[in-house]
């Protein structure tokens, strides 16, 4: 994994996002997967970043506690994904789909765009995301 410096482009807001590797990072960018938390652009480019320099030798690693959560976190959205199916960029149309019963509601997770999501709440469609960004299952090792 790999965290960026991200900034929308219009506001000029800076955030940071993980990815998987940078081509990761350039796939989401062209398939419009990336918006502003802040003010939902999509327009997004990478920001300035601080080299990442190794501590002094009598600095710890991160406390403990910190990889308690994280792990914690992890086990919980594995958790509550071991019985659902990945279906990719066909998020968005099978949720709709399986929200007007066309479809068997069987729990599903994939990608949808920041737009998308919000068409979904909007058609009153539930929808969360996920804490921890989901590699799609052809790309994780």
């Amino acid at each position: 994994m790999i965290v960026f410096d991200l900034r929308c482009v219009p506001d000029g807001h800076v955030f940071e996002s993980w990815f998987a590797s940078s081509t990761a990072f350039e796939d989401q960018k062209a398939r419009g997967l990336l918006s502003c938390p802040i003010c939902g652009v999509a327009e997004i480019e990478k920001a300035l970043m601080a080299p990442n320099v190794a501590a002094k030798g009598n600095r710890g690693a991160a406390p403990a506690q910190a990889k308690a959560l994280l792990a914690m976190v992890a086990e919980a959205q594995a958790r509550a994904l071991s019985g659902s199916r990945w279906v990719g960029r066909d998020f968005a149309e099978q949720a709709r789909a399986m929200h007007a019963g066309d479809t068997a509601t069987a729990p599903i997770h994939g990608q949808a765009s920041m737009a998308e999501a919000r068409q979904l709440v909007e058609e009153g469609v539930s929808i969360a995301p996920l804490p921890l960004p989901i590699a799609p299952p052809e790309t994780v090792n």
